[in-house]
């Protein structure tokens, strides 16, 4: 087995965890108003479990208020009642065709309780990046017989590396979060 497959193979899954950890990160909210601080929330209607993004469109006219035009009027209630369940900490208001929902001001208490959670979300992509890595290197392991010891110890080196990029780009991400939510 080819070493370079192997070490792309466990890059790929690695920055699939960053990725996923960073559409976490968006999803907290700053104070600032954001689409994806919606976009995600599971709403009842046409009798299935549906994203908000796939029935409205999500926008933000201002620093302040998101808001939510349904495809169909109809979903309109449904979309209230999936935002209130989701308990994201502002409350929608529908206006004829479209949803307002105005984000309130951050408190230092609810600014604190977002940076632990950051955390929680940056320590779950650390741990998904660790995976990555120990996946790497039980193929690795099995293909150790096909593989020069030279190229093995190399490989091994390479995924590390990796891994301290990606677990790096995780840190630097959380500290540019940890200071959107702290500065008041």
């Amino acid at each position: 087995m080819d070493t370079k497959a192997i070490i792309t193979g466990g890059e790929t899954a690695m920055k699939k965890a960053v990725e996923h950890t960073l559409h976490e990160f968006a999803g907290i909210n700053t104070g600032k108003a954001q689409p994806s601080m919606v976009e995600n929330v599971v709403v009842e209607a046409y009798g299935s479990q549906m994203r908000l993004r796939d029935i409205a469109t999500v926008s933000t006219p201002d620093a302040r208020t998101i808001t939510i035009q349904p495809f169909d009027k109809g979903v309109s209630a449904d979309i209230v009642r999936g935002i209130q369940a989701a308990n994201l900490g502002f409350n929608p208001v529908p206006q004829g065709t479209f949803i307002r929902c105005p984000v309130p001001e951050l408190t230092g208490e609810r600014r604190a309780e977002l940076v632990k959670v950051a955390h929680r979300l940056a320590e779950e992509g650390r741990v998904g990046v660790r995976n990555a890595r120990r996946d790497a290197l039980d193929v690795l392991k099995k293909a150790k017989d096909a593989i020069p010891e030279d190229d093995f110890k190399r490989a091994e080196k390479d995924i590390q590396n990796a891994t301290d990029r990606q677990i790096a780009e995780i840190d630097k991400h959380l500290k540019v979060k940890e200071a959107d939510l702290t500065k008041l």
